[in-house]
């Protein structure tokens, strides 16, 4: 079969959005190793390259009257983003930001295409003021108009170019949405309320009275509602029932939408047209194979919409969906690598109970090798977020991983994303062990499975899901044979400490605050339990990351080496929070299989 650096060479092309004539896709691919961009003029045809540089490109945006777009690139995994312009059919490239120690947040063009909104931390690192630049503007030029004292995006240029849509996190389930008047200055506050409630991919509606949006006011999953911007009214235009809606896109010319739905990690698209400014009837049933889907950019003529379409057995690449018929077509062919796409597993979508009676979605994907006579050793996949969620997308590393005869389990414990605010509240703050009593909950049911060898069970997360790897090597040691971290939280003080300024407050409101929950936060970080690890630990992370400081992977290594953990540690120069570079993965995966190999 295949070595890993082979399933690592198989592509994803993603972020598509059309040229203002219609005629041309962008769109990120990593054929080169790292994503840049690409497009291309017709389905299947072979795709142009336009940027060629060795750090990672974030975004593309076409400007809505000229062939020209915006990019984003970041240096080393940093995420200090930075904005260029790029005339594709020149090459000619201008820096458009100029400020390599800030970060900037895209928030879109103007209709006219003259002008480009976004926010940055430029002044103070800790909170994030509205900015607005003219096409031909660089670096200082742009005009600050809005000072802000959190975490702010913006969201788009209202249909008269005079306002913009303005948020403000304050955790990833609670958010505000303000109306800026971008000549005087003044911000409306058009969310008012009371507790956590989640305002995201919010647009504006076709006459520039409404805005639309996802949200989970006064409900457990999120809806798709009509804001009026004169009442300050909201109202349900489609109810997401027991799944949440995922997002919206609206074409204000033509009246016609794009949402989406998770189901249980599926995603469910429907396109249709707002016939009332509360009613969206639908134009045609959509022909995509099941899978999870992304993005949702309309073309100019409000005919077509790029989608990013990705399945447990389907590399990541760009589909087009026609609006009048349903009708979709693959537009981008990012390669597989040679590796025969008939030979990648789909999982299982398995519950299991856990140790209060609730029912604990996973994904869990078997080898064809096994005999279901207790020989397969497994890895337990846990996500980062925490409030993320793991979904029937593609993964190569899971793929080679069956391949080579591992079963991967892929819970979606506590604290997740997808099922509803009340799930995802179950592992706040004090609560936070209950989700580590979950990853238990799920060994125990792979006990019970014919397939498993029980003495064979890894552990293995990035970011948060790093600590719940920690966590549950500290708190329930027996049952794994090995661990693997990689930009993991070792300990919840140092941090919170050590994060990125414009990061303490949102993280704070998940995990608790470093003035009220110190102690607490201390008594389950697993740098303060380390003497309880019995298996060998491999420690993965990046030297540039902003969010989980090398810091956290260094004091951990040498507390496991004092305590005999038998400890392996990766450190990369040149990547931040993830490996984005390929010869950087490929050297990660090599070692994590050598080290599988190794111990299990």
């Amino acid at each position: 079969m295949a070595d890993i650096e082979r399933y690592l060479n198989i592509r994803s092309a993603y972020g598509g959005g059309f040229d203002p004539s219609g005629e041309r896709l962008a769109f990120l691919m990593d054929t080169t190793g790292v994503p840049q961009v690409w497009s291309v003029g017709a389905a299947g045809e072979w795709p142009e390259q336009h940027t060629f540089s060795d750090e990672r490109v974030t975004f593309a945006s076409w400007s809505p009257e000229r062939a020209e777009l915006v990019y984003g690139m970041d240096e080393g995994g940093n995420e200090r983003e930075q904005f260029f312009l790029l005339e594709p059919a020149t090459g000619d490239e201008t820096n458009l930001t100029r400020r390599p120690d800030a970060k900037h947040r895209w928030g879109g063009w103007s209709n006219d295409g003259e002008r480009f909104a976004f926010t940055s931390n430029r002044r103070d690192e800790a909170v994030f003021d509205v900015y607005v630049q003219g096409r031909d503007e660089t670096g200082n030029d742009a005009e600050m108009v809005y000072e802000g004292e959190g975490w702010l995006t913006v969201s788009g240029f209202s249909p008269d170019d005079d306002r913009l849509i303005v948020s403000e996190a304050y955790s990833n389930y609670d958010q505000d949405v303000y109306v800026l008047d971008i000549e005087s200055g003044d911000l409306r506050h058009v969310t008012p309320h009371d507790g956590d409630v989640r305002y995201t991919s919010v647009q504006w509606g076709p006459d520039g009275e409404n805005l639309y949006l996802v949200t989970d006011r006064d409900s457990d999953t999120l809806f798709l509602a009509r804001l009026d911007l004169d009442t300050l009214g909201l109202t349900a235009v489609v109810d997401g029932g027991e799944w949440n809606v995922d997002g919206v896109n609206v074409d204000e010319d033509t009246r016609r939408v794009v949402y989406t739905r998770n189901v249980d990690g599926y995603t469910d698209v429907t396109v249709g047209e707002l016939t009332d400014s509360d009613r969206i009837d639908p134009l045609a049933e959509v022909d995509l194979p099941r899978g999870v889907v992304g993005g949702g950019q309309f073309g100019p003529d409000g005919q077509r919409v790029a989608l990013t379409f990705t399945a447990s057995t389907e590399n990541t690449n760009v589909h087009v969906l026609d609006v009048e018929s349903g009708d979709s077509e693959r537009w981008t062919f990012a390669g597989t690598a040679g590796v025969p796409e008939d030979t990648f597993v789909d999982p299982e979508l398995v519950h299991y109970p856990t140790f209060d009676g609730r029912e604990i979605p996973a994904f869990f994907s078997l080898p064809e090798s096994d005999t279901g006579e207790g020989e397969t050793p497994v890895v337990v996949d846990i996500h980062g977020g925490p409030e993320s969620q793991r979904r029937p997308s593609f993964n190569p590393v899971k793929q080679y991983l069956v391949a080579e005869g591992y079963a991967v389990f892929e819970p979606n414990v506590r604290g997740s994303a997808g099922y509803g605010k009340a799930y995802s509240h179950l592992d706040d703050v004090e609560k936070r062990m209950d989700a580590v009593a979950d990853v238990k909950a799920g060994v125990e049911w792979l006990h019970d499975h014919p397939a498993v060898d029980e003495e064979r069970i890894v552990a293995m997360g990035g970011s948060y899901g790093g600590f719940m790897v920690l966590a549950s090597l500290t708190e329930y040691p027996e049952l794994w044979a090995a661990g693997i971290d990689v930009v993991g939280i070792a300990n919840f003080v140092t941090f919170l400490e050590n994060t990125g300024e414009w990061r303490r407050e949102l993280r704070e409101a998940e995990y608790g605050s470093l003035e009220d929950d110190r102690e607490f936060l201390e008594s389950i970080s697993p740098l303060n339990n380390i003497e309880s690890i019995e298996a060998p630990l491999f420690v993965l992370h990046g030297a540039n990351d902003p969010r989980v400081p090398v810091s956290e992977a260094d004091q951990l290594v040498e507390r496991a080496r004092e305590q005999g953990v038998p400890v392996r540690e990766l450190v990369f120069d040149d990547e931040g929070h993830g490996f984005s570079k390929l010869e950087n993965r490929v050297q990660a995966y090599t070692e994590i299989v050598e080290f599988l190999n190794e111990h299990v």
